[in-house]
């Protein structure tokens, strides 16, 4: 239907290049009309395959492999041990429904897995809960902020991330797993949860230092060569710190909901450092809005530069006309064509009487003008 629409568009665009004006093409959403629990991928990622990684761990146990076959997880679902599995991919359903329904998932879960354009939020079911985040990172190389949804399934005794492409935020949590230092392996399956949730938070913080480290830049500019920026370039920060809040904001409330529970699939030793969590949520929605203000005030700065360096080529161009508006006036009168002129007589009239005249009105202008410290 869009191809055939497309195409229509393009007959009219030959047919009248000049006069037609191309309009929008309107898509429908993919899940319209169809029964809650109907398992759609939303995204636009789509990978080579679908890889499921997994730890399995205790206290003095860790075990890491890649599995190809979703039968192969049935057997980590032991209440001895600890799993983390971690699923990168989404665009093959029907391998994601298999892993949903091997591991119990409720299928409302299973659907906002695969819809990545929802807002992050958290829901409790009967034997696990389901929370929904937006893993944030700034890519130094290609100068852009990475956005990719993470949905995380908290058990009793297993975590698992569904996430959309490869490569994420969580090397560290592995090698603290790898090396089994800390509380990291001593802990249950919901200080891991805690563990990808603050980390995912964290990365929040080296985000809007590197939007900081743009706006701080701006500022110097617009204060000392506001000739080299443009207006696009304070837009672009604009844009990235609009879609951040969008999926920032959320989070706070996430956490302040997992922060605030009843301590079923969170013990109360873990509820503690998730309160922890929360403070630094808080502080991202902080320094966000900062930063949105200080960008605010960038672009009116920016603004009255304009305006004060418009303002000084009108006045240049003002005091200009001002001074040769009478000298016009007096050139119009000896250029009319009249034979009985007093001064047409005088040898010396042009170089004496014209020109003396222009320098000495000349001069009372530009005297005139500094008295009123218009120059």
């Amino acid at each position: 239907m869009i191809n055939s629409t497309l195409n229509e568009l393009k007959k009219l665009n030959k047919l009248n290049p000049i006069k037609y004006v191309p309009v929008s093409v309107s898509r429908k959403r993919p899940k319209t009309g169809l029964a809650p629990g109907s398992l759609i991928y939303t995204g636009q990622v789509y990978t080579d395959e679908i890889k499921i990684q997994v730890i399995d761990y205790t206290d003095d146990h860790i075990e890491e492999i890649e599995i190809t076959e979703v039968a192969e997880l049935e057997r980590f679902n032991n209440p001895d041990t600890v799993t983390w599995i971690n699923i990168q991919g989404l665009h093959d359903v029907e391998v994601i429904s298999s892993i949903g329904k091997l591991m119990g998932l409720h299928p409302l879960t299973m659907e906002d897995i695969l819809d990545t354009n929802q807002r992050p939020k958290v829901e409790e079911f009967e034997d696990h809960l389901y929370i929904s985040m937006k893993m944030i990172n700034h890519l130094e190389d290609h100068n852009k902020i990475d956005i990719e949804q993470v949905s995380i399934i908290a058990h009793n005794n297993f975590v698992i991330c569904f996430q959309e492409k490869p490569g994420d935020v969580f090397n560290d949590i592995r090698t603290r797993l790898r090396n089994g230092k800390g509380r990291a392996r001593k802990r249950g399956a919901d200080y891991l949860s805690y563990m990808l949730i603050d980390v995912i938070i964290d990365f929040y913080y080296e985000t809007l230092d590197q939007v900081w480290n743009k706006i701080e830049r701006l500022d110097d500019l617009v204060v000392r060569r506001p000739d080299r920026i443009e207006l696009n370039d304070i837009q672009v920060i604009r844009r990235d710190l609009i879609q951040l809040r969008r999926y920032m904001y959320p989070v706070r409330d996430v956490v302040h909901s997992i922060s605030n529970s009843q301590g079923q699939f969170f013990s109360d030793q873990t509820l503690m450092f998730v309160r922890d969590s929360y403070d630094h949520a808080v502080q991202v929605v902080e320094n966000l809005d900062t930063y949105r203000e200080i960008l605010n005030s960038v672009m009116d700065l920016y603004l009255s530069q304009l305006s004060n360096k418009m303002n000084e080529v009108m006045k240049v161009l003002t005091v200009m006309s001002s001074i040769f508006i009478p000298l016009t006036f007096i050139a119009g009168i000896y250029g009319m064509n009249f034979e009985h002129m007093p001064e047409l007589g005088w040898a010396i009239s042009y170089p004496v009487g014209f020109w003396s005249l222009i320098g000495v009105v000349a001069v009372i202008m530009v005297i005139f003008m500094k008295s009123r410290k218009w120059l």
